[in-house]
This record gives structure tokens, sequence and C-alpha cells, in this order.
């Protein structure tokens, strides 16, 4: 398991740089492999697995530089690469980076320059691995569920635009799965293989939303003590979604625009601009026609921006795919014990206008699939939803024996105190005007999984 500072792959044909670099990463708290020349290294990447590799341009004998991050791209590796050399052409430079390369320095190296270089270099094998992380949830949540005629429209949609370069603009609700529209618009394209970035605007503080997206230099202003990468160059060939894109201030916005305008960024602090190649998705549960209307957005980024609209309904639109949604959602929480909802159970999910959308609807499936266990029955569900009475109701009791109808009779009751204290145990029991310890007794004997303490 590698060391959460981080590994660092030193290949250079100079006993004298390997030693020098290696103390000074070492000090940095960084662990250090070396290798002497190319061949070495594509043999110690695969063992060692390093987070960031620092190869030198010439290595003779075998391959050189170039031809060694040649080979490690031709493998699929895409551990970031910092090549450096003392007798480097432009001609070198530019191949280098055409090939991949992260950054190229001249030797002979400062340490300054080093380790900002390494840091930044890790920060992007971070990002990477948490992309890769979230691609991975995306597809294993398998979003876009659901077979109705506006659910079949956005998949129609997607398929459509996906393998070109259009901006897209995803609208609906909050809730309502924008941004699985967006990863399945990044995995239908040519760049899938790449980086899928995420940016919140409406999460991140506005004097922060420049340096998020675009980076800045060490000093370019307080508490900037280091490069930072932004989240376009982060995506650099892959795809970057902007959620909440309607929260951008006027600021932000007109950075945004000059980047997709002229395919180059500048981060903060820096005299010089880079250029990037990012498929930009975006979303908002606003409507963005009447913020430009109302002087809060402007009209030329949003055309920019709304090339290719996709509109996600929300649910109470598609109630037809709730069984799908449920079925999914309920195996999501219990992947190995089936939860069964009733007949009537999907009558009163019909009956609730789901403002929360399918966010909403699985907290609730959540809630439910823990604490009624195998079946869920309507009396349960109209006790969590919102808004709903938590009235206990007796579905199926009717032909029970009379201690089996008693016991379900009690569970519904303790389910729905525990749907109304929101799952606060310690609530219910003042709810049900109990003691917790008897509470516990009850719902152990009943099968209830219990939720939240709550104060004594």
């Amino acid at each position: 398991m590698k060391p959460a500072s981080g590994q660092i792959l030193l290949v250079d044909d100079e006993a004298n740089i390997r030693r020098m670099l290696g103390a000074l990463f070492r000090d940095e708290g960084f662990t250090v492999v070396e290798a002497a020349n190319g061949n070495a290294a594509l043999l110690t990447v695969d063992q060692a697995d390093p987070d960031v590799i620092l190869l030198d341009l010439l290595m003779p004998p075998g391959p050189d530089g170039l031809e060694t991050l040649t080979r490690l791209r031709d493998r699929g590796r895409l551990t970031p690469v910092i090549m450096m050399s003392g007798k480097a052409q432009l001609t070198d430079a530019v191949r280098a980076v055409k090939l991949g390369a992260f950054q190229f320095l001249e030797k002979p190296l400062t340490p300054e320059a080093v380790l900002v270089t390494v840091r930044a270099a890790m920060e992007l094998d971070r990002t990477r691995a948490q992309n890769r992380a979230l691609q991975a949830e995306l597809a294993r949540r398998a979003s876009l569920i659901g077979d109705s005629p506006a659910m079949r429209q956005v998949r129609a949609l997607i398929e459509r635009v996906g393998p070109t370069e259009a901006r897209v603009l995803v609208t609906g609700e909050s809730g309502t799965g924008k941004e699985l529209v967006a990863a399945a618009v990044h995995a239908a394209s040519r760049r899938a293989n790449r980086a899928f970035v995420t940016v919140n605007c409406a999460a991140i503080p506005r004097d922060l939303v420049e340096s998020e997206m675009f980076g800045h230099e060490r000093g370019a202003f307080t508490g900037a003590t280091e490069r930072r990468l932004g989240r376009f160059e982060l995506a650099h060939e892959g795809t970057l979604f902007l959620d909440e894109i309607g929260d951008l201030s006027a600021e932000a916005q007109a950075k945004l625009l000059r980047t997709l305008e002229t395919g180059e960024l500048q981060r903060l602090g820096a005299e010089t601009s880079l250029r990037t190649d990012v498929r930009v998705v975006s979303a908002t549960n606003r409507r963005l026609e009447d913020e430009v209307s109302a002087g809060n957005f402007r009209e030329d980024l949003f055309f920019r921006l709304n090339v290719f609209p996709i509109a996600l309904p929300p649910l109470r639109e598609r109630l037809e795919d709730l069984p799908a949604l449920v079925a999914h959602l309920a195996e999501r929480v219990r992947p190995r014990q089936a939860v069964a909802f009733t007949p009537a159970a999907f009558e009163a999910f019909s009956s609730y206008s789901w403002p929360g959308n399918v966010r909403e609807l699985a907290n609730l499936v959540e809630r439910l699939s823990i604490l009624c266990g195998p079946t869920v029955d309507a009396g349960a569900v109209r006790g969590v939803l919102r808004g709903g009475p938590p009235v206990p109701v007796l579905s199926g009791a009717i032909g029970l024996p009379l201690s089996e109808a008693l016991d379900e009779f009690e569970r519904s009751m303790i389910i729905a105190a525990i749907a109304q204290a929101e799952g606060n145990v310690a609530e219910t029991a003042r709810v049900l005007q109990t003691d917790r310890a008897n509470l516990y007794r009850r719902m152990r004997r009943l099968g209830i999984e219990k939720t939240t303490e709550g104060d004594p």
C-alpha cells in the first residue's frame, strides 16, 4: 500500500542526480524508488505503481526518456511524467508534451521548482484516482433508470450528442440526476477513457471559484503558498462538468467565456496562457433565460453553453418509472437481501408530488429498507413521506393469528414514529411515551434496526 504522502519513481542514469533528488524528496515525506535507465524504469513501474515519475531525457544505453514515455503510454499508464534534461532542444520539449508529459524541467534543477512541479503532478494523480472512483460509482448506480417516454427521449439525446464535441446544458429540478446525465454524455464520447472532472459552482466560495476552475500560481493571493492546478487543467482531453452554473459570479463568467472562446486558460497570478482541450457539460436548476433577462447571467456565455440542451423531467412526470427506480435503489441499500414493496406501497408513492425528485426517493427507500426489513407496506411509506401522517396501517394483518397481527401493528407504529422523529431513537421514545431501553427491546424483538441515538 502506497504511503499517504505519495511515491516517486526517479529515473536518471546519473547516480549523483538520483542521490540528490532522492534525499530532497525523502526529506519532504515522499517514498522514492530509483531506476538507472528506461528498461529498468518500465520494470519498476509495474512493481511499485508510483504516483509520479521523474524521467531523464538522455539515458544511454537503451531507450531514452521519450521512448520510455511512449512505451508507458502504449501500456495505458497515465501516471504523471515529469521530463528533465540539461541538453534538451525545443523540439524535444514539444514532443514530450505531445506524448503526454506533465511538464518539462531543465537542468540544473532547483529544489523549489522540482517540489512545486511534483506536488502539482501528485494533485493530478489524486484527481484522476478520484475520477476513476466517481466513474465506477456512476456506472454502479446505472443512473438513468426507467422506460417512460421522457427517459427514452433523454437517452436518445445522449446517444446522439455523446460522440460529438458539442457543449451540453442539462436542465432540471434539484435531485433529478443531472450529474448522471453529464457522466452518460462523457461515457458516450471519444473522451470516455479520460478524466471526468466535476465542479459544483454553488458549493465553492465565490472568492475561490476562479482558483478552483483555472488554478493559481504561488503568491497569487494570500494563502497561495504553492502552485495549484485548476479543474480545467485536470480535465485536459476529458470532460469538465460545471454543476449549478447559474451560481457563477460575474467575474468567473467572464473568465469562463474567454476560455471557451479561445481554448486558453490563465492561472491566477500567471503571465502566460495555456492551451486547453476540454469538453464542457454544464447543468442548472434555474431558467438561465430568466437569469439573462434579469442581468444575472451573461447572454453570450449562455449561448456558448446551451449548444445542445437536455431537459430532465421531474419524478412526478414519470411516475411509471417508480417500480424500476425503487427496485434499483433498494438493491443498492441491501444488495444481499431483497426488499419487497407491496402494491399499496407503490400507490402511496404515486400519490406524492416528490419535490426532491429521485434524490428524495433514494433517501426514503434507504430509510424504509433499513427500518422495515424484507417487506414495506403503505403505512410505512405514508409514515415517512414529507408531510405525510405517521399513522401505522395494518395492511395484510387480517387473517393472521392475533399475536402476529399485534406484532405487525406494533412494528408499523414504531416505524412510523421513527420516521416522524427522523431516525432519532431518543425522540422516538418520547413520541411513543416510553423509555429508550424498552423501545430498544421491542425493536430487537420485532427486527427493527436502530438508527441514531440522539440526546438522552
